[in-house]
């Protein structure tokens, strides 16, 4: 029995690493605010060592419309500013010599429906993943038929772990929703 558990914890783990890979997935997409996690993912040469934006500088956001950058060294202004253009966000920073300003232009309609299917994809992406936990589980369950473990116990973890999956769907499902509702609010 020990055995069961152990493999129910395991798909639980996957799972939760799937929704918690969703979520940064998600919080990349932007819904027309302002916010530093919008440059996740931003690599600056630095030194020649490719490095996160958000090592060499400050990000901050005075209001909904505007990304501030301050980059702890001057000298690498130009290369912060190189990294946001060439980052394909569709950003143009403004470069003032000592900070990098980023107006966040308002989302077209257009934009707003690209960025929800963006949003499904990344979802359904966390739910394959969830699948795949359960399928994997299962299969280590039945495993444990050759083991000696009554088949009973295996029909019962294995109906613990489809209710595992159906909890992380729904919660994929509930911040798929959650995104798709900040992405459309005007």
């Amino acid at each position: 029995m020990e055995e069961i558990e152990l493999y129910l914890e395991t798909a639980k783990e996957m799972m939760e690493q799937a929704i918690s890979h969703s979520r940064k997935e998600l919080a990349k997409i932007r819904a027309g605010k302002a916010m530093p996690s919008m440059l996740d993912g931003i690599l600056v040469e630095y030194y020649g060592t490719p490095t996160p934006i958000n090592q060499v500088a400050s990000i901050s956001t005075p209001d909904a419309r505007t990304l501030f950058i301050k980059p702890w060294e001057k000298s690498i202004i130009a290369e912060v500013e190189k990294s946001i253009i060439n980052s394909n966000l569709g950003f143009n920073p403004q470069n003032d010599g000592e900070n990098i300003i980023i107006s966040v232009p308002q989302l077209t309609e257009e934009r707003r429906i690209q960025l929800t299917k963006q949003a499904k994809a990344v979802t359904e992406d966390g739910k394959v993943r969830v699948r795949n936990a359960r399928k994997e589980a299962n299969d280590e369950l039945r495993k444990l038929k050759n083991d000696g473990v009554s088949e009973d116990a295996i029909k019962n973890a294995e109906i613990d772990v489809q209710q595992l999956t159906d909890s992380f769907v729904k919660n994929l499902d509930d911040l798929l929703s959650v995104k798709e509702s900040e992405i459309m609010t005007v």
